[in-house]
């Protein structure tokens, strides 16, 4: 069991509707958005504080541009009164709007579980981000998700195959990668 401390913020990273067009391609954890929604029912249960983070993208043809429907929050979140939310357009949620270091360093947070989509693009770098600068980091990799994808020189990755890379990389050294379960206790 992994041991939830009293100051532990729940970091969702852009749970959005835009990630459920099928241009994304093939995805991987088809429980992600009930475990999303475990996590996010716990923080709120308990009082912890939550961050709700929306990715406003860059190219007007992105299901997550801001105009566009799918930069709505997905269920799990949507009705969520985060503690904070902020806005970025970029991978790390530590490059959004408001500042959030500066948000969790004013009320002393020293742990974080990151969940969210996608597992190895915007949740890694939060992930990752997170344990550099210092927070306890706690992946919730079953309340993430990702997409297949296909590498420089054409080989097709899988996002489970994506999704165990990012566990591998980031366990021990920017985070400990554990389930909601786990968490939940």
């Amino acid at each position: 069991m992994t041991t939830l401390r009293s100051d532990a913020v729940l970091i969702a990273v852009d749970v959005q509707q835009g990630f459920d067009d099928p241009a994304w391609g093939t995805r991987d954890n088809p429980d992600a958005d009930a475990n999303i929604a475990r996590l996010v029912e716990h923080w709120t249960s308990t009082g912890r504080p939550i961050v709700r983070v929306r990715h406003n993208s860059l190219r007007p043809d992105s299901p997550l541009w801001p105009d566009h429907p799918g930069n709505a929050f997905k269920p799990a979140v949507a009705d969520v009164a985060p503690a904070l939310e902020l806005t970025k357009s970029v991978h790390s949620a530590f490059y959004g709007t408001p500042d959030l270091h500066e948000w969790l360093t004013e009320r002393g947070a020293g742990q974080l579980v990151v969940a969210g989509i996608q597992t190895n693009k915007c949740c890694e770098t939060t992930a990752r981000m997170g344990g550099e600068l210092g927070y306890d980091v706690l992946f919730a990799y079953d309340a993430t998700y990702t997409f297949d994808e296909v590498s420089p020189d054409g080989i097709k990755v899988t996002a489970a195959e994506l999704g165990l890379a990012t566990r591998t990389t980031l366990h021990g050294d920017f985070a400990r990668c554990v389930t909601t379960a786990e968490l939940l206790g």
